[in-house]
């Protein structure tokens, strides 16, 4: 069985990224998503685990500099996914005679393909959230505007391939709802990366030289487009003057123009523009809580790492978060950013209780041990022998 994953949206130098460009690009969790996945699929290989029996696993990149971010396995280069010679894809891999091509997006040229393909629609989050950031540029706001205005343009595309993986039991409820393809629909989630999820006493020591630090910190990590709706978290940081919220990804100049502008950023917010993994797990460890108030999510990854750390997640209620992180604290996010500024500062407060605080801490760590890359993988292998 010869599989090969399309490896080209592996990001350079880091897996986290600023979020979204419209269109083609991917979620900046693709990248992790992918390498993960590959990682798994290899140590099920190296293990001799009888699902990765005579399985023949390729990795398909557009840029060596992709290498560096992915385990050590076969490879093959063909175009940028986002490059004119996209739609020949598919024939570009032919010479190489797969039986099965996974892709981690819906957008892989399959024009002329002699092998069975497998598509992944992460989200549907810019049907419910269309508008496009006033930053970016005016052509590519109106291609934004055009590609989520109709399902047709997905349906075609999810259509072309002979079964399609989700990251979210919520995704696959609305990709369903909406009729988005007459293929095979399959789960195949996130989780955390191999021995990131902490023992029980570690997480409660952690927990313990938190509350010794003069100032509570609290951590987000995600992109700054609309839906994310960082404007509560920075709402409510007015009334949290002992704690620090720390932004940690990279954000748009003009983005960061924009918050600055309208008076958003206070002092006690600090604006990383981008960490490393180390950097990321060290802030994890320090911090009171991670906080996202995003209005809609595919999975939500940040969540289940910053629970597998022993660190408490204030969240968003919102179905998908519900579904992976139900022990977590939530918080309203239906209108307007300061419509629910209270909630947010009571919710982090919160957890100011020793009582609470634990509570959340290890039950947290119950949600996140439901997933793990060995069985995505698996659920992968699954969907791929049964073409």
């Amino acid at each position: 069985m010869k599989l090969m994953v399309d490896a080209r949206y592996t990001r350079i130098g880091f897996h986290d990224g600023p979020g979204r460009t419209p269109l083609t690009a991917s979620p900046a969790g693709t990248s992790r998503y992918t390498a993960s996945l590959l990682g798994a699929l290899k140590t099920l290989i190296d293990t001799g685990d009888e699902a990765a029996a005579d399985l023949d696993l390729t990795m398909i990149i557009s840029d060596d500099r992709q290498l560096d971010m992915l385990p050590d396995l076969p490879h093959v280069k063909i175009c940028s996914p986002t490059g004119p010679l996209e739609p020949t894809a598919s024939l570009q891999l032919n010479k190489y005679a797969p039986d099965v091509v996974f892709s981690p997006m819906q957008t892989i040229g399959s024009t002329g393909r002699k092998f069975k393909l497998i598509l992944t629609l992460h989200d549907l989050i810019y049907y419910s959230h269309p508008t496009p950031p006033g930053f970016l540029p005016a052509p590519v706001r109106v291609g934004w505007r055009l590609f989520h205005k109709t399902y047709t343009p997905q349906r075609f595309l999810l259509n072309h391939g002979d079964a399609v993986v989700t990251v979210s039991e919520s995704t696959a409820s609305l990709i369903r709802e909406h009729e988005l393809t007459t293929k095979p629909l399959f789960v195949v989630p996130n989780a955390p990366q191999p021995g990131s999820v902490v023992s029980r006493q570690t997480a409660l020591e952690r927990a313990t030289t938190r509350e010794e630090q003069p100032v509570k910190h609290l951590v987000y990590m995600g992109s700054f487009m609309p839906y994310k709706n960082v404007e509560t978290l920075l709402l409510a940081m007015r009334s949290l003057p002992d704690y620090r919220l720390h932004l940690l990804s990279k954000m748009p100049p003009q983005r960061l123009v924009q918050l600055t502008d309208e008076r958003l950023i206070g002092e006690n917010v600090e604006v990383h523009n981008g960490v490393s993994d180390e950097e990321y797990q060290q802030l994890l460890r320090q911090a009171h809580a991670l906080v996202t108030a995003s209005r809609e999510e595919g999975y939500g990854l940040p969540v289940v790492e910053a629970q597998a750390a022993g660190c408490p997640a204030v969240i968003s209620n919102i179905p998908i978060f519900r579904e992976i992180a139900p022990h977590a604290v939530f918080a309203p996010v239906d209108g307007a950013p300061e419509a629910h500024t209270a909630d947010w500062v009571k919710a982090i407060r919160s957890l100011e209780d020793p009582a609470v605080r634990e509570r959340v801490i290890i039950d947290g760590l119950s949600d996140v041990r439901r997933y793990s890359w060995r069985d995505s993988a698996l659920k992968l292998l699954k969907v791929v022998r049964g073409l």
